[in-house]
């Protein structure tokens, strides 16, 4: 029975001896098989996962800004297509006051000099 046995065991170790020295000899015959078909395979599925990634950015940065704009909505009566009926009252504003009362808060007419050192002065 042992012999049985070590006949049953060498015939799958030649068979895969057999198979493997096909195969190398199938990628020496056929050089499109060794060297093209990784390379087209390679480039393929890199293409469909990078499709994959960017989709998924595109994805997070969608749900994003819907986030801001419901946060936005919410605080400031805004939507995506303008600001809210009633929500919304701006200050009417004209250029000639602002003047004014910026130069209330500023004396352009009083000031000192100062001098800026410069920068290898003080080495």
């Amino acid at each position: 029975m042992n012999t049985a046995q070590k006949v049953d065991q060498l015939e799958p170790a030649a068979k895969i001896a057999q198979q493997a020295s096909q195969f190398k000899r199938w990628g020496r015959k056929h050089p499109f098989v060794r060297y093209g078909l990784p390379l087209i395979s390679l480039t393929v599925f890199g293409a469909v996962g990078l499709g994959h990634l960017i989709q998924g950015g595109k994805e997070v940065t969608k749900e994003k800004e819907d986030m801001e704009w419901e946060v936005v909505e919410t605080t400031k009566a805004l939507s995506r297509t303008g600001p809210v009926e009633g929500a919304y009252k701006p200050k009417n504003l004209s250029l000639e006051d602002e003047l004014k009362a910026l130069q209330q808060k500023v004396d352009i007419n009083s000031y000192d000099y100062k001098r800026i050192p410069k920068p290898n002065e003080n080495k």
